[in-house]
């Protein structure tokens, strides 16, 4: 998985399975940032690094 996923839940294949008994959602767990600020910088962080990457794939892809 790519730095893109930062603020979802990845669950675990267990996890998944307890879900379909979990009726009231308390396993729903997501990722954690102090603040929302820090959330929204991580996140626009993430998605220029992977405009970034793929920029530098089609240049390399390009040059071949």
């Amino acid at each position: 998985m790519g730095n893109t996923d930062f603020l979802f839940a990845r669950p675990s294949f267990g996890e998944g399975m307890a879900r379909t008994i979990d009726i009231f959602g308390v396993l729903q767990e997501y990722n954690r940032s102090v603040n929302e600020e820090q959330a929204d910088s991580w996140a626009i962080f993430n998605d220029f690094k992977a405009v970034g990457n793929d920029i530098r794939k089609s240049v390399e892809a390009i040059q071949k």
